[in-house]
């Protein structure tokens, strides 16, 4: 059972997987349509100005062209976060100013310290999460928009809203609107991650026209694949479903914390995003945790001692329905308040499939 990978588990729906299986014979065999033609469908169904978007390959390709295109010199990002911000940028030399967010704060981001930092710092680039990776912090929108209001004179200032759609903090959370607009801001957002789509590999960007079309130029013509303009071109009759799922996932985020919270010692962070963070008591190690869950649980949670700003004491657990989360409840409360782990026969253990071996490749996955 999954809880590392962050997905959608209520999307796509069993009826699309379904459409998708009965097509994929065409899927396979013929060529995409080319990037435009995509974009302008995803608008459609979005109501976005196709002049503004851009899409790509998963954020991630999206990441990297805006490094080769817009970052000068120096770029400044939160950390924790998703690894990429810090990684693309140092591998092409740049220099990366990394602002800490304090545990002692609920890694919540201070939007006037973080200013003060990237004044003092000299950097031409600020990116943040909203919300973040892997503690699922929220800021609020008009907290975002003042951060841009005081940093026009920057290159550029990204918000990576990748697990945006997921917040229901307050009813209109996206500064989307707001990047089609100014001069030096992007908005990031990954399809894969909201529809838990992650092998399909999509995502897009938000910006005035002069940017989304600077990296619309650059990235390649046929850039996106086949099962992504199925998706695309889907998601205008599934929009209910799709809005109905992340309804669900939001309720069960706030029994998951809530469950969480009842385990001695556990602490758990707030959360916006379809994970939430838990730091385990002094003396437990996240590393031999993780493998104990695997091999007496079938449960695959992430341990964040290779995350910047973190250490193997902290666990990023992904939301799951209610049923899948009693195995991983056992699971921590064996491990945590049981007199010695392996005595799981203190709760009744639900019956478990068939341990899952990891697909090739999988071992990647877990630096998201």
């Amino acid at each position: 059972m999954d809880f590392c990978i962050p997905c959608n588990p209520y999307f796509p729906t069993k009826d699309m997987f379904e459409g998708l299986s009965r097509n994929l014979v065409d899927v396979l065999k013929y060529y995409p349509s080319d990037s435009d033609t995509i974009t302008k469908e995803l608008c459609s169904t979005l109501g976005l100005n196709p002049a503004t978007v851009a899409m790509g390959n998963g954020s991630t390709e999206l990441i990297t062209w805006i490094d080769h295109l817009m970052v000068r010199e120096s770029l400044a990002i939160p950390v924790p976060t998703f690894g990429r911000w810090t990684d693309q940028p140092l591998e092409t030399g740049k220099r990366v100013d990394m602002y800490p967010l304090l545990e002692t704060q609920g890694f919540r981001l201070d939007v006037e310290s973080y200013i003060r930092f990237v004044r003092d710092r000299g950097s031409k680039v600020a990116v943040i999460c909203n919300p973040n990776n892997p503690d699922g912090g929220y800021l609020a929108r008009h907290e975002v928009i003042r951060m841009l209001d005081r940093l026009t004179d920057l290159d550029l200032v990204i918000v990576d809203e990748s697990f945006i759609e997921f917040v229901d903090a307050e009813p209109y959370a996206s500064v989307a609107d707001q990047a089609a607009i100014r001069p030096n801001v992007i908005v990031l957002k990954s399809l894969g991650k909201n529809f838990g789509l992650h092998g399909i590999r999509f995502g897009y960007l938000i910006s005035n026209p002069a940017i989304a079309g600077k990296i619309r130029k650059s990235v390649p013509k046929w850039n996106l694949n086949s099962f992504a303009e199925v998706i695309v071109f889907m998601l205008k009759e599934h929009m209910q479903e799709y809005q109905h799922s992340l309804r669900l996932l939001a309720h069960d985020r706030e029994t998951m914390i809530r469950q969480l919270r009842s385990l001695t010692d556990l602490t758990v962070f707030p959360s916006q995003g379809n994970f939430v963070l838990v730091k385990l008591p002094p003396g437990k190690d996240g590393r031999d945790l993780r493998d104990y869950l695997m091999s007496e649980h079938s449960v695959f949670v992430r341990e964040c001692g290779n995350k910047l700003g973190t250490t193997s004491q902290f666990l990023r657990l992904v939301v799951r329905p209610h049923a899948d989360v009693q195995r991983l409840l056992i699971g921590l409360y064996t491990y945590l308040c049981a007199p010695a782990h392996p005595q799981a026969e203190l709760l009744p253990t639900p019956q478990t499939p068939e341990l899952l071996t990891p697909r090739p490749g999988r071992r990647h996955a877990p630096t998201a």
